[in-house]
């Protein structure tokens, strides 16, 4: 069975969507997904909120900031437990910037091996 890992972080556009790219391409053997907290932005931007259906397909969840995994347990609300991992990456980046992908990878990699 293959790990399943989401990542949050806003609105699902840049930080969030960058990982699941990224990290989809360069492990195949893996899923990768990713959401927003901020479901009217998703919604206006047409990208993907974060759903009850999302979290329960997730074994491991990253969230880019405190304020997200906040969000998310309370999203949850006890239904199931999930191990929430906080990267503290600040919403400065664009989609698949370089100093971005940087940050990903080096948070991110280790938990993968």
């Amino acid at each position: 069975m293959s790990l399943t890992i989401l990542f949050i972080c806003s609105a699902n556009k840049q930080r969030s969507k960058t990982a699941e790219d990224y990290f989809s391409s360069k492990y195949a053997d893996l899923e990768f997904m990713s959401a927003g907290t901020n479901i009217k932005i998703c919604e206006q931007l047409g990208t993907n909120p974060i759903t009850s259906s999302v979290l329960e397909q997730a074994d491991l969840i990253f969230v880019m900031e405190n304020s997200h995994k906040k969000e998310v347990k309370n999203f949850i609300n006890g239904r199931f437990k999930k191990e929430i991992i906080v990267l503290d990456i600040k919403d400065l980046y664009k989609y698949y910037q370089k100093e971005l992908i940087e940050l990903l990878d080096e948070k991110i990699t280790p938990y993968l091996k």
